[in-house]
């Protein structure tokens, strides 16, 4: 067994299959297939379990997976030791946040990270599906979930509150629901997933209600959704940092503050993998945002 062989094995099962490794490692599949064929034969046992659709690692193999990770972390770091000697920090970091807390939020932090990192190369991907952060090549992924997935690493970043708010406009024209049930029967501006009804979440103390609704205008692009709000097209039902300037201006009020709503979850986490050795620059940007967090909230380490 070599280092090459590790390295093979790694690119399989991150890639999800054997033909998605040979795009990667620029082989033909039967050339992948047979180096693997020839791994096992050393080994002495079944490594990968393959499908028509994905190559899942047998016990042995995800113990030789994860020393392969370990050692490719190893020879990372010690590249970038060589690479940065005498030099400011460098490397690259792929990261995955969501749209409008992204773009509202989390922006003017990576504008500073850049500032002070110039030489660290930031592949920002603005989303809000949960991907397979391996399959993506995604190092760090920022999300609204309920609970953070068991096989990846957390680090709550803090809380999100959801606000019922409209524009001055619409306020003043249809009035403001006062009861959780009003909602019902607003035209509501959100996001939502498509082909599904949205189920509200609402919390007064001990006191737990959810409500169904059928939005009007439903979107993942936050900005989008705060347009809408301020152009009076109906209630709309955001976390508070979309329309928190148009708020404290006058321009948005907001409706039902005893109640903490919630659609996708109340937590927004940083994701990232287990087990896998970070360079320093993703270290350094992983510490830098749970310090910028930590000044808005609390961070906590969950995982």
């Amino acid at each position: 067994m070599d280092l090459q062989s590790l390295t093979l094995l790694v690119e399989i099962l991150d890639a999800g299959n054997l033909s998605a490794a040979a795009r990667r490692l620029k082989m033909s599949r039967a050339n992948v297939s047979y180096h693997l064929n020839q791994l096992e034969r050393s080994v002495g046992a079944q490594l990968v379990r393959r499908t028509t659709r994905r190559a899942e690692p047998t016990e042995i193999g995800l113990r030789l997976y994860q020393h392969g990770l370990a050692i490719q972390g190893e020879l990372a770091a010690a590249r970038e030791s060589v690479t940065t000697l005498g030099q400011g920090l460098q490397g690259r970091v792929r990261l995955s946040v969501p749209s409008g807390y992204g773009q509202l939020v989390m922006s003017g932090w990576l504008i500073d990270f850049k500032r002070l990192y110039p030489g660290i190369v930031l592949d920002v991907v603005f989303e809000n599906r949960i991907e397979d952060l391996l399959r993506d090549e995604v190092d760090i992924a920022v999300r609204v979930i309920p609970e953070p997935p068991q096989n990846l690493v957390a680090r709550e970043l803090g809380v999100v509150r959801y606000v019922a708010c409209a524009s001055r406009a619409y306020a003043e024209a249809h009035g403001l629901p006062s009861v959780l049930d009003q909602l019902s029967g607003a035209p509501v501006v959100t996001a939502a997933v498509v082909g599904r009804q949205l189920r509200v979440s609402a919390y007064q103390g001990e006191e737990r209600r959810e409500i169904v609704l059928e939005p009007t205008l439903v979107s993942e692009n936050f900005l989008f959704l705060r347009q809408a709000i301020l152009a009076g097209l109906g209630i709309g039902l955001v976390p508070d940092y979309v329309v928190q300037d148009d708020v404290r201006a006058g321009e948005v009020f907001t409706a039902l503050d005893d109640w903490r709503l919630s659609i996708f979850g109340t937590r927004m986490f940083m994701l990232y993998m287990p087990n896998r050795q970070h360079t320093r620059a993703t270290q350094t940007f992983i510490d830098f945002i749970l310090a910028r967090a930590s000044e808005s909230g609390m961070s906590k380490d969950l995982g």
